[in-house]
């Protein structure tokens, strides 16, 4: 396959770390998101979210490589108990508050694309008919009462049935992420992105038919671009930071 992307950290003075993370293969494609913490607010890990998506990045980015045959799910979890066990002796994982972050994952496995998506980093698959179908696990803004969410329901609805599910020290959050598979031969192409690039077509009025269309034609830059020049022409919706971190995977087939 040919897999092109770009990530970028929000435009930020002083600049700070991007928390998004992409890592990918010859047949497959792994993008994080990291949850940025509420300011001040005491997580129990010493070393912050930019660590927690690259060393769990890397366990994904590992397991693809050495073993396709293994499920999704089952590849997540281990990486997640891996990820764990990097720090379990110098962080609190029992912190609700702990590093966590979006995964969202597609692989090709001969004549058979699959996916899964846990929490909100979408997948969107374009079929050979020119229609699209987005994969997007949005239970996070599904909670009762509303954005802006306070932090104390955030934190209790975090990992919990009912509420959403995002990898970060409970490794079964994995069996809780949407799954599939496609055959290749029903699709020309395939988009993962994180929230961050969602917002043109949440908040700045694309489809994600234009979208994929714009990230086949100009390439994954482009659309980081766009929402950028959107971020400074029309601002965020409701309480959302000005800018986000920015993260796009074209994969065409």
């Amino acid at each position: 396959m040919t897999i092109s992307y770009t990530t970028e950290a929000a435009p930020a003075s002083p600049p700070r770390p991007n928390e998004d993370y992409v890592v990918c293969g010859p047949d497959w494609a792994v993008v994080l998101d990291g949850a940025t913490p509420v300011p001040g607010a005491d997580t129990g890990c010493r070393h912050g979210v930019p660590w927690l998506v690259g060393r769990l990045g890397g366990a994904l980015a590992l397991a693809l490589a050495t073993g396709p045959q293994a499920g999704l799910a089952e590849i997540l979890e281990e990486a997640i108990r891996d990820t764990m066990a990097a720090h379990a002796g110098t962080c609190d994982l029992a912190n609700p508050r702990s590093p966590s972050a979006t995964v969202s994952i597609v692989r090709r496995r001969g004549d058979t694309l699959d996916y899964l998506a846990l929490c909100d980093s979408p997948i969107v698959l374009r079929h050979r008919d020119g229609s699209v179908r987005e994969v997007l696990d949005d239970r996070v803004a599904r909670l009762p009462g509303g954005r802006p969410y306070p932090p104390g329901l955030v934190d209790a609805m975090r990992n919990r049935p009912g509420g959403f599910w995002v990898a970060s020290t409970r490794p079964e959050a994995a069996r809780e992420a949407l799954t599939g598979a496609v055959p290749v031969t029903d699709l020309d192409g395939v988009l993962v992105c994180t929230d961050g690039v969602h917002r043109l077509v949440e908040w700045y009025g694309h489809t994600w038919a234009q979208v994929v269309t714009i990230a086949e034609k100009y390439g994954p830059a482009r659309l980081v671009e766009l929402v950028r020049e959107a971020e400074r022409t029309h601002g965020p919706r409701g309480t959302a930071k000005v800018h986000d971190d920015a993260t796009a995977v074209w994969i065409p087939l």
